[in-house]
C-alpha cells in the first residue's frame, strides 16, 4: 500500500498496523476499486482489536476512527493516537456520546472518510453478532455511501481476551460495493428505522464472501 500523507503520526500508526500485520499473518486485501472518492462511511465486523488500524492501513488515504477515551490515555500509543487528528475519542461513560457524533457528522461534510464498527464491540467466538441501533443512526443521518467491509481471519490471530497474537494466520480484507442511502435507510417513517438501517448494513457485510484459492 501507498499512503500519501504528510502527517508524521498517521504515517507511524498505518506502517505499524500493516508491520504488525504481516509479522503475524499473510494479509489479502480485495475490493479497493469498490471506495468511493470522496466521503463515505466504512462498516466493517469486529472480531479482534487489530481491526481498525487493519482495515485503516488498507487503505491509501487518511480516514477517520473512532476509539474509546480511555486508549488516548495509554502511554505512547495514547499521543501517537491524539496527534495523528483521526481518531474521534468516545465517552462510553456518556452513553450517547453527542460530541462524538458531532465530529463525524463534521469528518463526513468536509468530504472526509470514517470508520465505524455496526456491532459495536468485539465478537467474543469470532462470529459476528447482531449490530446496535448507533451505526445506523450515524450512517442514516450523515448522508453518505456506506461501505460494506468484512474482514476475514482476524479472530484467529488476536481473538477477544488474549494479548498475545497467534503466527501464522491469514487475514483478507473485502471492500463490497458502495450502498447508497435509498439501500440502507428505511426512511423517517420507519418505527425501527436506525436498528433497521444497522441490520441492512451488515447484512450487506455479511454477504460478503472470501476470495477461494484456485489451484490448477
Amino acid at each position: 500500500m501507498h499512503l500519501t500523507s504528510f502527517n508524521p503520526y498517521y504515517l507511524l500508526a498505518y506502517h505499524g498496523a500493516r508491520v504488525f500485520s504481516l509479522t503475524y499473518a499473510t494479509v489479502e486485501v480485495v475490493g479497493l476499486e469498490n471506495i468511493p472518492p470522496g466521503a463515505c462511511v466504512l462498516a466493517a465486523n469486529h472480531m479482534s482489536h487489530i481491526d481498525p488500524p487493519l482495515v485503516g492501513s488498507c487503505i491509501e488515504r487518511e480516514i477517520y476512527f473512532l476509539a474509546r477515551k480511555t486508549l488516548g490515555d495509554i502511554p505512547g500509543a495514547g499521543h501517537v493516537l491524539k496527534s495523528s487528528g483521526k481518531i474521534i475519542f468516545v465517552d462510553l461513560a456518556k452513553g450517547n456520546d453527542l460530541s462524538a457524533v458531532k465530529a463525524m457528522r463534521s469528518a463526513v461534510a468536509g468530504g472526509d472518510s470514517v470508520l465505524i464498527f455496526p456491532e459495536g464491540t468485539r465478537s467474543p467466538d469470532g462470529k459476528m453478532k447482531e449490530p446496535k441501533a448507533g451505526a445506523g443512526m450515524l450512517a442514516c443521518s450523515m448522508g453518505a455511501r456506506v461501505v460494506p467491509v468484512r474482514v476475514f481471519g482476524a479472530f484467529d490471530v488476536l481473538p477477544r481476551g488474549r494479548n498475545i497474537p497467534v503466527a501464522g494466520g491469514k487475514i483478507t480484507v473485502v471492500f463490497g460495493k458502495p450502498m447508497e442511502t435509498a439501500e440502507f435507510d428505511p426512511g423517517k417513517t420507519h418505527p425501527e428505522r436506525y436498528l433497521e438501517a444497522s441490520r441492512r448494513i451488515m447484512g450487506a457485510i455479511a454477504a460478503l464472501n472470501e476470495p477461494q484459492c484456485v489451484i490448477a
